[in-house]
């Protein structure tokens, strides 16, 4: 038959019944609070931890105590408890002046409603007693207290149908409600996707995550919240929206589309207070239509009141195994009442007590008792009941036997292989679900010799997976600079603090959207094609200020800083920092280049564009102005008309060839010279050798870089591979193959080695100084040697100047050999048509014969 219990005292006791938001655990904790001592019980852990953290608020952290299966925070004396229904310190000889249960029509529940029902008939404050649940539970407390008082409260706020609406589409400030983890996570993922991401709320989450979690998004974090149908026990959050992905749960038998009163329960999380709220469902989704009839009912708050509730004995006999199962499968008398279906701690104890072994050490009360207890154990890892027989099995092998207690090293090393933080949202989870099972072991006192260690341990490593968790669960499924900036471009984004920080980075409201690079702003190269117009409209809003912040730096910085370089292109980029900033584009001439700053640099605003655009020309001039000084020079003669017309076209050539040619090539324009002009060359620094004619301002290092990189952007080409350095810096002898293939202004070749065009010049000179009067005469190799040129080669480059050795003689006691001067003369000018020779102005020489005789 029903028992009712007589344990508790009897009291007043109310019903307070109503739709959600209607402030009935407000009024409890209010009750509570004026009451000497108090107790209220919770459908949830985190609604027990939540309500807690109120209360301790109003009485001191020493006068409140939080009691769950997995966390027992009791200081002495405390006086008010906040449990979770199955965890109501009931029976422990504690008499409570006011006792509520919350949620109470959760009754019908086919796991948990024994629970519940249980407490509706048998839960008694002394003074007063309070059932906090919805109107359908009406029937069902005037059948079973007759002596209770039923009081309605009305919704404070409108809900109302707002549709169907795409994820992309729905107003911020909405939950998203899934009725499994896969598919919360889903839903996250493209919320993430979409609006920038989620926050996730599930019943297996533990308290820290979930206040984690509920805080980033009450801080407007994201404005988002996925959560599974936990969301509709009372958890109190700013909700604006509540959409269904889906009306269909698992309820641990079978998939089942919700009862009208649990998608209510769901549905009225919107709204807060005086807060209207809106529900509605998820486009694309065809499990996810509510009928026109639910639509109504819901908005009115009309449900078909329940009919029964489940129960199950609550006081069992212990003398046997036999008579504890009879007892828990018992039918209830009162027709109102109806068995439970089989629970799984009533699963595992069938199966345990059916193993002749286990049934064999089950033997007096305490035995039994203590066995119940351990079949108690909740399955928090969803592992079916033959899984968790199985572990239930472990525990009672210690449990049983013995000192009865469950190893310290044994508890001690399953909580040290927790202490993971490392692993995705899911792995951790299934850590989290694990460690809730030691906890809960822990909490039992009279399992283990220290219990408060373990619990102490249990408890850390919850906390430490649950940060793990929470940043596992932002970093997967909120993109905070999305969110940022949809946020800031939904009002008025210019509102937004935009910031350029170290390594060039350009931050949102604190969050990389991307960086400068020189003054052109690229998109973060995480960022989802999505979001790249997103994020280049949030930019555009702020990027004059911060352009124009930076092209004062630049005008401020060390010269330095600029330079000339290649870009991938091959073009003549100028570049602040290692960035680029323009381009160096055709001048008027070869020796005067204009610079073209970047299309980025037009969102500057006109005054720094201006004074940027000066600074940059100032610079380029004073780079060019030391090292071109003789090829401006050269450039301006050749456009004087003053000079005659052989002079000009002489410079024109040796612009052309870049500073040095062969004589050769301009014999006809060097004997066409009058005195006049010959002096106007030697003014402008030009030599006219013996083999070359060069301009000996032109033959440095950097007037020969600079020229190389300006010719290819005079002509369009692109910028010259560099040399190697031997021959950038202009060595006075380097190996002739270091030179380019189609040579070097710089360079004469001779033999094996080239040497440098004035140097080779130098050499002759000496010869003809050591000519004197006489027909022989010997030339020493000692300047040659220290140059570098080996005597071979130095012989090659006398006897194409037109020295020849005099085989007759040799010097007394000198091992230098004698020469004569044969002078040069033509076999035939080179043609036009000529191909040009890779050995540079020494291949044209090769067109000439050295005169021998």
């Amino acid at each position: 038959m029903t028992r009712f219990s007589s344990r508790y005292s009897q009291g007043s006791v109310t019903a307070v019944l109503g739709p959600t938001n209607t402030g009935k655990t407000h009024l409890a904790i209010e009750r509570m609070s004026a009451h000497s001592s108090g107790l209220i019980g919770f459908p949830l852990r985190l609604l027990a931890r939540e309500v807690y953290d109120r209360v301790v608020a109003i009485k001191g952290p020493k006068e409140v105590a939080l009691v769950t299966g997995e966390e027992r925070i009791v200081p002495p004396g405390a006086r008010w408890f906040l449990s979770t229904a199955e965890s109501m310190p009931l029976q422990d000889g504690r008499d409570f002046a006011f006792v509520a249960i919350d949620e109470a029509q959760l009754g019908a529940h086919p796991e948990r409603g024994h629970v519940f029902t249980d407490r509706i008939l048998n839960a008694r404050g002394r003074d007063e007693t309070m059932i906090l649940g919805s109107e359908a539970l009406a029937p069902m407390v005037r059948a079973l207290i007759p002596d209770a008082e039923i009081t309605t409260r009305p919704r404070f706020s409108t809900l109302s149908y707002a549709g169907i609406k795409k994820l992309s589409r729905l107003p911020p400030r909405s939950v998203v409600v899934a009725f499994s983890a896969e598919e919360v996570y889903a839903v996250a993922e493209m919320l993430r996707r979409f609006r920038g991401g989620a926050a996730v709320v599930m019943g297996a989450l533990s308290p820290a995550t979930r206040n984690a979690q509920v805080a980033m998004y009450q801080a407007g974090e994201v404005d988002y919240l996925v959560a599974t149908d936990a969301i509709g026990m009372g958890l109190n959050m700013d909700v604006d929206h509540v959409a269904f992905a889906s009306l269909y749960k698992y309820d641990g038998a079978r998939r089942r589309r919700l009862t009208l009163p649990e998608m209510a329960q769901i549905a009225g999380r919107a709204g807060r207070h005086q807060r209207d709220g809106t529900f509605g469902t998820v486009a694309g989704r065809p499990d996810a239509q509510f009928t026109d009839e639910e639509i109504e009912r819901i908005e009115q708050h009309q449900f078909p009141p329940l009919k029964s509730l489940f129960w199950r004995d609550s006081a069992p006999r212990f003398d046997s195994l036999g008579h504890l199962i009879a007892d828990l499968e018992e039918m209830p008398s009162n027709p109102v009442l109806k068995p439970a279906p089989e629970a799984i701690d009533l699963a595992v104890l069938r199966r345990l007590a059916d193993d002749p072994q286990i049934g064999a050490s089950v033997r007096g009360k305490a035995a039994v008792r203590r066995f119940w207890s351990v079949c108690s154990l909740p399955d928090f890892q969803h592992r079916g009941a033959e899984h968790h027989a199985s572990f239930v099995s472990q525990l009672w092998q210690h449990l049983g036997t013995g000192l009865g207690h469950i190893p310290a090293d044994f508890i001690a090393r399953r909580i040290a292989d927790l202490d993971q933080v490392q692993g995705d949202v899911e792995k951790l989870g299934a850590r989290i679900a694990a460690i809730r099972t030691w906890a809960y072991v822990a909490q039992r006192r009279d399992w283990l010799a220290d219990p408060a260690e373990m619990a102490g341990r249990a408890r850390a490593v919850e906390e430490r997976l649950s940060d793990a968790l929470h940043k596992a669960l932002a970093q997967r499924f909120v993109d905070r600079r999305t969110a940022v900036l949809l946020r800031g471009l939904g009002g008025d984004a210019s509102l937004l603090p935009v910031t350029l920080e170290d390594g060039d980075a350009i931050c949102v409201d604190g969050e990389p959207i991307g960086q400068l690079n020189g003054f052109a702003f690229v998109v973060d190269a995480q960022a989802r094609l999505a979001d790249r117009k997103l994020l280049l409209a949030a930019a555009d809003r702020h990027l004059p200020g911060l352009l124009a912040r930076r092209a004062r730096e630049l005008i401020g910085d060390a010269p330095g800083s600029l330079a000339l370089a290649a870009d991938d292109r091959g073009r003549l980029a100028l570049q602040w920092r290692g960035q680029r900033i323009g381009q160096i584009v055709r001048g008027a001439a070869l020796a005067d280049p204009r610079f073209q700053p970047d299309r980025a640099l037009e969102a500057l605003p006109r005054a720094d564009h201006e004074a940027l655009v000066t600074h940059v020309a100032g610079w380029l001039e004073e780079q060019l102005r030391q090292p071109l000084a003789a090829l401006r020079a050269l450039a301006k003669a050749a456009s004087d008309r003053r000079c005659s017309g052989p002079l000009r076209a002489l410079l024109v050539q040796l612009i052309d060839a870049g500073g040095a040619m062969p004589r050769v090539q301009a014999d006809g324009l060097i004997s066409a010279l009058d005195p006049a002009a010959r002096q106007v060359l030697q003014r402008l620094g030009v030599r006219l050798g013996s083999l070359d004619v060069f301009c000996a301002g032109m033959i440095r290092p950097e007037c020969q870089r600079l020229f190389a990189m300006l010719r290819a952007v005079h002509t369009g080409d692109p910028m010259p591979v560099p040399s190697d350095p031997q021959v950038s810096a202009l060595r006075t002898v380097v190996p002739a193959n270091l030179l380019p293939s189609q040579g070097h202004p710089a360079y004469r070749i001779v033999g094996d080695q080239a040497l440098r065009t004035d140097m080779a010049e130098k050499l002759i000179r000496a010869a003809h100084d050591r000519r004197g009067q006489a027909p022989s005469f010997p030339i020493d190799p000692a300047l040659a040697v220290s140059m570098g040129l080996t005597a071979a080669n130095a012989d090659r480059l006398m006897r194409a100047a037109g020295f020849r050795r005099d085989g007759a003689k040799t010097g007394e006691g000198d091992a230098a050999p004698l020469w004569r001067w044969r002078g040069l003369a033509r076999k035939k000018p080179p043609e036009a048509s000529d191909p040009p020779s890779s050995n540079g102005h020494f291949a044209a020489l090769a067109e000439w014969k050295v005169a021998i005789g």
